[in-house]
């Protein structure tokens, strides 16, 4: 219970895209609640970035998991993921988009808090994971790679270049590499059992639907295989989703549109356009259930791998060689968070100078005087809703 409030609070809160995400988790579960240290919660964030899957719900679900076993994962998956999912279902439902002056200039002020909130989780997790001018280094060039190369295959090119440098430093002792306290709850035999059954699944789903063609079984298998197939989440798995639904003619054009459009209103996962996908498909036996299959069928596969490889990592990340690994992944992912602060969460949402004060407004407020992300956020979003009516009259 304590897991799903406090992932329920990110589900209402997290708006921004799964940086954003991995800020508000950061501020939550490793500043106030202290569930996990900075250097843990690195590892952690690297992992998941080399995963298949949603990286920031599997970061959720693995903190979810070392909280409180299983049924704390589940928590964390159904907290974060219901109110995006809800709200999208409902606007597959009943409406056929959402306008209006006061809804976008609400949107907009969301995302300026987001832009705050990612520039302190780059500010806080540099200063405790790049102390030295080798890591300082990885991160800088990391970073101005990533902009350069705006692309999934980057950041893992970039984790893989980080993990080399930062091995070649820990040998040579230039650097220092702690290992945090990463718990994990997850037996070997489990973590084999998911990856075997992430395995039937991709291979057998599509057997299943040639032995015995239903709706169903094809519904979930479009979704099941998007989401094993895709690295780096979020934005990525549209391309996929789109050949599944729109080339087959189970969505069209403009509805498919619409609902990615829905997607960047709601605060959560990405992950959850699934649930509109489901609901206003063609082959769908209802909305609701379409929507179910949508949502399990999108997230299941890179929880199963995520679960069967982290009885794997907490071992392979305590060996000696692999310290100095980790310590040049960990500069890595600040490199990667810096390159996402720069683009697409700064140039997509700062307009001008005005938003850029607000934005770095944001960013003393967390940083200076240590407000709440959740404080920010509101405060954000109803300044931008009353200035947009102010100019309106």
């Amino acid at each position: 219970w304590e897991v799903f409030k406090a992932f329920l609070k990110s589900g209402v809160t997290a708006f921004g895209g799964p940086i954003a995400h991995l800020g508000y988790f950061r501020e939550e579960f490793v500043q106030r609640r202290r569930w996990l240290d900075e250097h843990a919660y690195a590892d952690l964030v690297s992992l998941c970035q080399f995963l298949p899957g949603p990286a920031s719900s599997q970061v959720g679900f693995s903190l979810g998991l070392m909280r409180a076993g299983l049924p704390g994962a589940l928590a964390a998956w159904v907290g974060f993921t219901l109110p995006s999912t809800l709200l999208l279902l409902l606007f597959a439902l009943y409406v056929e988009s959402f306008s209006g002056p006061a809804g976008v200039a609400l949107l907009h002020g969301l995302k300026l808090a987001a832009v705050g909130i990612v520039a302190q989780a780059v500010w806080t997790m540099a200063r405790t994971l790049c102390p030295d001018w080798p890591r300082v280094l990885i991160a800088t060039a990391s970073a101005l790679f990533l902009i350069w190369a705006q692309t999934p295959s980057a950041q893992v090119a970039v984790i893989i270049m980080g993990a080399v440098a930062g091995f070649v430093a820990h040998r040579s002792g230039t650097i220092a590499a702690p290992l945090g306290h990463l718990p994990t709850l997850v037996p070997r035999r489990m973590g084999l059992s998911c990856l075997l059954l992430f395995a039937l699944l991709l291979a057998g789903l599509p057997v299943l639907q040639w032995l015995r063609p239903g709706t169903v079984l094809a519904l979930f298998d479009a979704f099941y295989r998007a989401g094993a197939l895709v690295f780096g989440g979020g934005h990525v798995v549209l391309p996929l989703l789109h050949e599944s639904f729109v080339t087959t003619g189970w969505v069209d054009e403009d509805r498919f549109l619409a609902g990615y459009g829905a997607a960047q209103a709601v605060p959560g996962p990405l992950f959850t356009f699934a649930a509109y996908l489901g609901a206003i498909s063609s082959i769908a036996p209802t909305p609701v259930l379409g929507a179910a299959i949508g949502i399990v069928g999108l997230f299941l596969p890179g929880m199963l791998v995520l679960a069967g490889v982290l009885p794997f990592w907490e071992a392979l990340r305590r060996l000696p060689r692999a310290r100095g690994v980790m310590a040049g992944v960990n500069a890595a992912v600040v490199g990667l968070l810096a390159a996402a602060l720069w683009t697409p969460v700064w140039t997509g949402t700062v307009r001008g100078i005005a938003d850029g004060l607000l934005a770095v407004g944001g960013f003393g407020l967390l940083v200076g005087l240590r407000a709440p992300p959740l404080i920010v956020v509101a405060l954000f979003g109803v300044a931008a809703v009353l200035f947009r009516l102010a100019l309106r009259m």
